[in-house]
């Protein structure tokens, strides 16, 4: 009996190779992409809208991101992959309805043009596609496949991209290919999840299987896209309130924020369906939290040693973001225990806790604005609040789920 416990703790492992192997290199390539623009289109040459609107694509991810959460929640729950499908492809039309009618606006409010907007904004509902593949492999615990999946879309989103930019193409061409490559990944990873399994008569008659409904995945939405929010404002601020060269700058500076945050992604994604079990929720929670802390640590670490190759990789001209390296990775290392913490609030529905969220980025938005006119101020403020924001969240996570994981008071019943 003594090996049973040494026997899961490989098997978590060999899950968290899988998909740190193909979250990793979804994350390199990213970087490379952002790297390589960084160099190409130059300080004051665009790279500013580029990084803008990577971040918008960032936020694109909100709805998919949601509906994978739910769709491995609802997996665990016992719930039918065609069901599951289906409620994907009612919230990809959701998502590309919605993403028409704000492109002029997000237009008009990144000062970029209405054609770089839309090839953003277009990668939104082919996300949910690819989101919903992975929740069902996720939710099955299917981790060598999702490992597969995530390490795929990196590259099939970020080659073609490469070759437009080396090729002299402009941000709009250019984000168009990232979204053609996102739906050539939505493809393989339908493909790879396969059809579902036959379910059994009684299995389907169940009263606690749950029902793939759009709702759930809204109120996941809202958690998810404070925590989105947070991760992207500083980048979306600095366009405002800082000089094109300067924001250019900052703009560079959050690929070491990136990394952090991205980096232990596959920690959350392992151990989220123990943490949508009511009797593993709490030891899951509190081990995603110190595992995720840990990491961050070393990310901090790893940017601080790294800064000297800060201006080799991307120009002398980003040289004075050289010595912040090391905070903007604190950034992401914070938000990435944020990431797990809200991850937490899923599992359990406990969707409320994003309040606090919504409450930290209102605060960090004013202060910015009001208050920070120099890369350190506007780096500063956004350390802070998400710290304080995390702590928050952690800790009433943390104690929900020890008092068990019942329905969010604040929730409306579906």
């Amino acid at each position: 009996m003594s090996r049973v416990p040494a026997i899961r703790r490989f098997l978590v492992m060999a899950d968290l190779t899988w998909v740190s192997g193909g979250a990793m290199t979804a994350n390199v390539t990213g970087y490379l992409l952002q790297v390589l623009a960084g160099r190409w289109l130059g300080v004051s040459g665009g790279f500013s809208e580029f990084a803008s609107l990577l971040a918008l694509q960032l936020l694109c991810a909100v709805p998919a991101l949601a509906l994978q959460n739910v769709v491995a929640r609802d997996v665990v729950g016992g719930a039918g992959v065609a069901q599951l499908r289906g409620l994907q492809w009612r919230c990809a039309a959701v998502v590309a309805v919605a993403a028409a009618l704000v492109t002029p606006l997000v237009a008009g409010m990144l000062q970029v043009g209405v054609a770089a907007a839309a090839a953003a904004l277009a990668a939104a509902p082919a996300l949910v596609l690819l989101a919903g593949e992975q929740g069902i492999l996720q939710g099955n615990k299917q981790f060598r496949a999702l490992g597969v999946v995530l390490g795929t879309a990196g590259i099939a989103r970020v080659g073609p991209a490469l070759v437009i930019l080396a090729l002299g193409g402009g941000v709009p061409l250019t984000l168009l290919a990232a979204t053609c490559g996102i739906v050539a990944a939505a493809v393989c990873a339908r493909m790879i999840a396969g059809e579902p399994a036959t379910r059994a008569r009684g299995e389907l008659d169940r009263d606690d299987v749950p029902v793939a409904r759009v709702r759930p995945v809204l109120w996941a939405a809202q958690v998810q896209a404070a925590l989105m929010a947070l991760s992207s404002a500083d980048l979306l601020v600095v366009r405002i309130v800082l000089e094109e060269a300067d924001a250019s700058r900052y703009a560079f500076g959050t690929i070491a924020t990136k990394i952090a945050f991205w980096l232990p992604q596959a920690v959350g994604v392992v151990l989220y369906p123990r943490m949508a079990q009511p009797t593993q929720s709490a030891s899951a929670i509190r081990v995603a939290l110190a595992v995720l802390s840990g990491i961050g640590l070393t990310a901090v670490l790893g940017a601080a040693l790294a800064a000297p190759l800060a201006p080799l990789l991307a120009g002398p001209g980003y040289a004075p973001v050289q010595d912040l390296l090391w905070l903007f990775a604190l950034h992401g290392a914070v938000l990435a225990v944020l990431q797990g913490a809200v991850l937490s609030a899923i599992a359990i529905g406990r969707t409320s806790l994003a309040a606090f969220a919504w409450l930290g980025l209102a605060v960090e938005i004013v202060a910015m604005v009001v208050l920070a006119r120099s890369i350190p101020a506007v780096l500063v403020t956004a350390v802070s609040v998400a710290a304080c924001t995390t702590v928050v969240v952690a800790a009433v996570v943390v104690r929900a789920a020890d008092t068990t994981a019942g329905p969010d008071p604040l929730r409306p019943v579906s």
